[in-house]
């Protein structure tokens, strides 16, 4: 399952985002998303505007779609009725498409939400780009990386529900979706009574983030050797749209780059206003 959202602001991430008000367009494809994923989906969605327009594709004519008729009502969204005219054709995305590319030509919203983990996508969003919208996007692990590179960033879907959820899980009944739940909260417990130097050795054994970090500190780090959180958390983004610190069980950036054991942090007052700590870090030497 994948959200893939389109904003017309500024192409800036901080570590920790800020909540927007954009008007924005949900796209959903009900043949390649999972129903029990919507309410966290949509609480994601609007920490970067609000969804004017939600709309969700697919033939409701088929069972397999019946977990989403209860979801639609409660968060008013459209059901737009595609059938397969062709076997091993998928109709539904076409259709998406085309009211993706109707809807950018109005002007009237700030951003595009797609679901889906369908590399069928990839080229729309680097379409949308191209127009100059920011694009966030939302979907499985397995999400084909070419789709995960075509958006300014991707979030797993699994992580918004405090876990590795599969579809499997989240097709489930409610009792196994509160375990896994439950295992993850355990999990986040464990992991603050982790020793310090613990979490760092582990953190550390992952070259693929170290290598990450380090690249982005490069290259937003002035020649004081500092580097503002916000622009290192932005080029992080820019480098590998799929990092997310709820990847690695931290909820804040802050607190991951802390724990990596790689970087000095510093708050410094800001210049505007002394009580706001503005913080940089800095690579230890």
């Amino acid at each position: 399952m994948g959200i893939l959202i389109l904003s017309t602001v500024e192409r800036t991430f901080v570590g920790e985002r800020k909540l927007r008000d954009d008007r924005l367009a949900v796209l959903i494809d009900a043949d390649n998303a999972t129903a029990s994923l919507i309410e966290p989906l949509m609480e994601e969605i609007a920490k970067y505007g609000t969804a004017n327009v939600k709309r969700i594709y697919g033939d409701w004519t088929k069972p397999n779609l019946g977990g989403w008729k209860e979801k639609l009502h409660i968060y008013a969204i459209q059901p737009i009725q595609q059938y397969s005219y062709t076997s091993g054709k998928n109709a539904t995305d076409s259709a998406l498409i085309i009211d993706a590319m109707d809807l950018l030509y109005t002007g009237h919203f700030d951003g595009f939400c797609l679901v889906s983990s369908d590399s069928d996508f990839t080229r729309l969003a680097c379409r949308l780009r191209e127009s100059g919208l920011f694009v966030y996007g939302f979907g499985r692990k397995q999400t084909p990386i070419p789709f995960q590179k075509a958006c300014d960033k991707f979030t797993y879907t699994e992580i918004l529900v405090g876990h590795e959820v599969s579809e499997a899980i989240a097709e489930s009944k409610n009792g196994q979706v509160q375990s896994s739940k439950n295992e993850h909260f355990k999990k986040a417990a464990d992991l603050e009574k982790e020793n310090p130097s613990s979490r760092t050795a582990k953190l550390q054994q992952d070259k693929k983030l170290i290598n990450l970090l380090q690249r982005a500190y490069e290259a937003a780090a002035g020649e004081d050797g500092l580097a503002n959180l916000g622009a290192f958390g932005s080029q992080i983004n820019k480098i590998s749209p799929s990092f997310d610190s709820r990847n690695y069980e931290y909820s804040k950036l802050g607190a991951l780059i802390r724990d990596v054991g790689l970087f000095e942090i510093q708050e410094v007052p800001s210049e505007h206003n002394p009580v706001v700590k503005v913080v940089y870090v800095k690579l230890k030497g």
